[in-house]
């Protein structure tokens, strides 16, 4: 459903990514994980047409995202890290607008933005400017807007920033039903806990290079850890990173 190949990356002489290969079947939650700088934003910038790659191939539902990049997009429901919505609009001008913009019709889009304000419980502030949203109402608007299109691939950075304990588990059953009726989930997160309950496979990125890619056990047995070994401790092995609790205390002196 997705297809990363031989992806590359250069901004000036640094390189970004090095090559990266990475496929996410149709019914399929992959977790993307990776250190602050690994990539990761750089690859889903590659994966949703923001970025074009030096190198390699994208493709989405078997269309090349590089050569027919508008009707990839509309095949990708893309939730960025920091979403920046048009606060002045109401999430109901906004749906419209995001609708138009995928030529959605007027009818389509009401009926769909319908059960997605009313599923995230936003109907009743449906027609008030965002401006006074909190980051939680914000973050739903942009989940719903991410949906609206249908697509077959959703590409989630961080999709549980700043939301309620209830939606929370809300979006968690979403990203997994969205994967039981076919679509196929990139989950950007750094929140282990979470990936590692969620996750079919979880791809470890660090310096613009895939350092293991497979199932939590598969992972474990990479670095040769237990069964039941944390995922931090695996993660911690893959990038090579230092003793968290050594850091903490050099940083407090």
């Amino acid at each position: 459903m997705l297809r990363l190949q031989g992806l590359r990356k250069t901004y000036g002489d640094f390189v970004a990514l090095h090559g990266l290969d990475l496929a996410i079947a149709a019914g399929e939650i992959t977790a993307l994980l990776g250190p602050n700088g690994a990539g990761k934003s750089t690859a889903v910038k590659c994966v949703v047409g923001l970025l074009r790659p030096d190198a390699g191939t994208v493709h989405v539902d078997g269309v090349d995202a590089l050569q027919q990049t508008q009707s990839a997009r509309r095949r990708i429901g893309y939730l960025p890290e920091v979403a920046r919505l048009h606060e002045a609009l109401t999430p109901w001008e906004y749906l419209l607008l995001k609708g138009r913009l995928f030529d959605l019709e007027d009818a389509k889009i009401r009926a769909t933005g319908e059960r997605l304000l009313a599923g995230f419980d936003l109907l009743d502030r449906a027609d008030e400017p965002m401006t006074a949203f909190s980051k939680g109402m914000l973050q739903k608007v942009s989940i719903a807007s991410a949906l609206l299109t249908e697509p077959k691939v959703l590409v989630f950075d961080e999709p549980l920033s700043g939301l309620d304990v209830t939606t929370t588990l809300v979006v968690k059953e979403l990203m997994r039903e969205f994967a039981h009726r076919g679509g196929a989930v990139l989950h950007c997160s750094h929140l282990l806990d979470v990936v590692e309950s969620m996750a079919d496979r979880i791809a470890v990125l660090d310096k613009g290079k895939l350092l293991g890619c497979g199932t939590a056990a598969e992972l474990r047995a990479q670095v040769g850890a237990a069964a039941g070994t944390h995922l931090d401790a695996v993660f911690r092995t893959l990038v090579q990173a230092s003793d968290p609790i050594a850091r903490a205390q050099s940083i407090l002196g």
